[in-house]
């Protein structure tokens, strides 16, 4: 996760400017050709102009485009961060650049501060492949068996959950519990990989991230013959096999930290499409090879519907409290044992 600065307003471009907003464009000029910012600089502008005047922040998930990313957001990062952020944001707006479950968890975090989405209809396929119904009928089936969720889920369905996890600390989580035996939802594929790490007995549901589901190691099979010694970092949310391919597996978070730490001469990041700019931005020593799936409902947050977001104060995320008292608890034990370790 980054902090990044609060950017005051620049001057408009005198004669002769290649681009306004200099300082703005340099952090993106390796992937926004000029005719492109030229387009953005006028939301990026009013953005700028309505997060001072609403006593605004906005939080930016790390699949989010370069545009928003690198120069309206000011807290970026994956979902552990921006829970972890959420709860200690000072300001009475938070903007939240991703999709739907993220802005409930930011509302559990800051029940008395407005929380926005940009677009109601960002959605996810994990939050969707599961309710809380399904959670109290699989906890009829397991009687006394912990549920740990995976923080891509509806406020509904934390609240009838034990503790959240991160792909980042879904281990830690798991293990933390001092149990044989846990329910893990609802990604099967995390599920399976979290498996493969702990001695934890771990009965799964059936949801899939439906960008993650669609790289197979055929994919890295490619990639390893078209650029040779190129090092493969995979999101655990792939299936088991393609994680194995890998030469890594973890976090937005931390396939960030290994490309910082480790500089490898080319990469290629099996996740979301938009990650792999931001993450070259900050990198420019590193080459990186797409393979581009992109979440549509990610993708759904754009510069104008931030700034209409802010024009007009919507749309509003609320959590009935009745489901937000034990959401917000199983979230808060989440961001305890993530405190422990890296995210």
């Amino acid at each position: 996760m980054t902090a990044m600065t609060p950017i005051a307003v620049f001057r408009d471009r005198g004669p002769g400017a290649a681009v306004g907003h200099p300082e703005l464009y340099e952090r993106v000029r390796r992937v926004i050709p000029p005719v492109e910012w030229a387009v953005f600089e006028p939301d990026i502008d009013a953005i700028l102009r309505l997060k001072a005047e609403r006593n605004a922040v906005i939080l930016a998930h790390n699949y989010q485009t370069p545009e928003i990313y690198n120069t309206v957001a000011d807290i970026v990062g994956d979902s552990l961060a921006l829970a972890r952020e959420a709860a200690r944001v000072d300001a009475d707006v938070i903007v939240l650049c991703g999709v739907h479950f993220m802005a409930e968890t930011a509302k559990l975090m800051n029940p008395t501060k407005t929380v926005l989405i940009p677009d109601l209809k960002a959605g996810c396929s994990l939050a969707e492949s599961i309710t809380g119904a399904d959670v109290r009928a699989l906890k009829a089936r397991h009687p006394g068996v912990p549920v740990v969720t995976y923080v891509n889920t509806s406020a509904e369905v934390k609240a009838e959950s034990d503790i959240c996890c991160t792909s980042g600390n879904a281990v830690e989580v798991v293990e933390s519990l001092g149990v044989d035996r846990v329910i893990f939802l609802p990604d099967e594929f995390l599920a399976k990989n979290v498996a493969a790490q702990t001695k934890v007995d771990i009965i799964p549901w059936q949801g899939r991230c439906e960008v993650h589901e669609r790289f197979t190691p055929a994919d890295i099979a490619t990639l390893r013959h078209d650029h040779p010694g190129i090092v493969v970092l995979a999101h655990p949310e792939c299936d088991r096999a393609v994680v194995e391919a890998a030469d890594y597996a973890g976090s937005t978070a931390g396939m960030t930290r290994y490309v910082a730490e480790r500089q490898p001469a080319e990469v290629a990041l099996i996740t979301e499409c938009s990650m792999s700019d931001n993450v070259a931005i900050a990198n420019p020593g590193v080459g990186f090879v797409k393979p581009c799936n992109l979440c549509p409902h990610m993708k759904r947050i754009t510069l104008p519907k931030i700034r209409h977001a802010l024009e007009t104060m919507t749309f509003e995320v609320t959590v009935p409290e009745e489901v937000a008292g034990r959401a917000r608890l199983a979230v808060e034990r989440m961001v305890a044992v993530g405190r422990k370790g890296a995210a």
